[in-house]
């Protein structure tokens, strides 16, 4: 969402954009300023004040991500910090193309439709009743999570619009103070859906990929298929258990729908019969999810399925150049997240995260690993309260905790994935936790007392189910 409303000419930087600019570039030349502790190299020191400025840059938003990330490339490259060489490296990583890839298969369910027609199935099936019609619209966020990498493309462009019309026909808006009916109760329940399907696959959500490359600097390497291993059973039994929670303590008026499912079927009479591109894309969606699965196996990486994807809808036409070309988001993620993988790489190769991980350590290695790793991730979750973005926060803090975490004796494996985790389930705090959060919480459906009440209830529910059960399913995989 914008900072700041543009009075006149598109694009014009406001007088609050000029201000959040000066603080965002004084916080990097303070930082710089100070004279770097022992054992930190000067071009560590004045990389990390290029980093946080960064990062300052991207809550605050005087510009758009992508440039605030270019003019970060920029300093560092004129100061001498980094050479050309180093501070574009990030831009061939292949984690980075795995992300983009995901947003040109993410435009073929929007443009097709196919999507939407999932999302009416669901609703034809379940929606009988408030709760089920609840769980139509949480297993349609799951089925469309491996393939849109954007919790806000998902809940925004494919799940909100829907989840609008039903309202409406069924007389519940907050136009007409009716949003009890059954509207607050749907779009809470939506949000935490997503906010649990975003932690099940690492092409759920875009900082996801970031986690997997933070945690390979670390020697830590997690594939598509393990991280869906190993959220697969704490991630249903939370798609099971949130909505439900969310049914008894924040009911609908209304619990039983018989117009949901007619609804749906007149949608699904008005979309017709499948088209062509839609069996071309769900033909090629199953077998991205075999390759991602089976990928490891077969030596095959995740982004080149990726990219074979692509390449295969637009052999088909199900894409056409011009909408890759239209892809604003994914290509505007090319630049943010190639930029912060090379910052957060460059910082590990400069020894700036091992001098701190050496510094940090000792006070928290005291007895067994466990209450201190516990500590670690109950911290790690609960600061996003401070953050309005995920991608901010795992680029802040995800590799110095990692890194924590295995200096008190962690097994890495486990400390890497329940950190990438809990990187999209503290999400559920707030009505800014992650981008998806302004849409619905827009909607003005449910008021902002009843969210925070009701997201750190879900939150503490969600932490019981993937620390406890998650770590018994842990277990059994050998992960600790």
């Amino acid at each position: 969402m914008p900072a700041a409303t543009v009075p006149a000419k598109a694009g014009r930087t406001t007088h609050v954009d000029a201000v959040r600019l000066a603080a965002t570039a004084l916080i990097g030349v303070a930082i710089w300023l100070v004279p770097e502790p022992e054992g930190v190299q000067p071009r560590a020191w004045q990389l990390l004040a290029i980093f946080v400025a960064t990062i300052v840059g991207i809550v605050l938003r005087p510009l758009p991500m992508g440039a605030v990330a270019l003019i970060a490339v920029a300093v560092a490259v004129l100061t001498e910090t980094l050479s050309i060489a180093e501070a574009t490296a990030g831009f061939g990583n292949t984690v980075v193309w795995l992300v983009v890839a995901a947003f040109f298969i993410a435009t073929a369910f929007v443009k097709t439709g196919l999507g939407t027609r999932i999302a009416y199935h669901f609703m034809r099936l379940l929606g009988r009743r408030s709760l089920g019609l609840a769980y139509g619209l949480v297993a349609t966020d799951l089925v469309l999570a491996p393939a849109i990498p954007s919790n806000t493309a998902r809940a925004g462009g494919v799940i909100y619009p829907i989840l609008r019309s039903l309202c409406v026909s069924l007389d519940s808006t907050v136009e007409q103070g009716t949003e009890r009916r059954i509207a607050a109760f749907l779009t809470f329940t939506v949000y935490q859906g997503v906010v649990v399907t975003s932690a099940m696959f690492l092409t759920a959500m875009a900082a996801n990929p970031l986690v997997v490359e933070l945690a390979a600097q670390q020697g830590v390497e997690i594939s598509w298929g393990l991280w869906a291993a190993a959220a697969s059973v704490p991630g249903l039994l939370s798609l099971l258990s949130v909505p439900l929670l969310i049914y008894r303590l924040y009911p609908p008026q209304i619990r039983d729908t018989p117009a949901a499912p007619e609804l749906a079927r007149r949608r699904l009479a008005e979309l017709g019969a499948m088209t062509r591109h839609e069996r071309i894309l769900l033909a090629v969606f199953v077998l991205l999810l075999s390759l991602w699965i089976a990928g490891t196996a077969l030596g095959i990486s995740a982004t080149t399925t990726a990219l074979a994807g692509v390449a295969a809808m637009l052999v088909t036409g199900v894409l056409a150049w011009e909408d890759i070309l239209r892809e604003r988001s994914g290509w505007d993620t090319l630049i943010w997240f190639a930029v912060l993988v090379m910052l957060a790489s460059q910082l590990g190769e400069l020894g700036l995260l091992a001098w701190f991980t050496e510094r940090v350590s000792g006070v928290l290695a005291v007895g067994h690993w466990i209450p201190a790793f516990l500590s670690l991730s109950l911290i790690y979750f609960y600061v996003h309260y401070f953050f309005a973005s995920n991608t901010a926060h795992v680029s802040v803090m995800y590799a110095p905790f990692l890194a924590l975490a295995i200096a008190v004796g962690t097994p890495a494996l486990l400390a890497a994935l329940l950190l990438g985790f809990f990187s999209n389930l503290y999400a559920s705090l707030t009505h800014y936790g992650t981008a998806a959060a302004p849409i619905l919480f827009g909607s003005g459906n449910v008021d902002i007392g009843a969210w925070w009440k009701l997201g750190l209830l879900v939150s503490v529910v969600n932490l019981a189910i993937w620390v406890g059960a998650g770590s018994l399913w842990w277990r059994l995989l050998g992960l600790w």
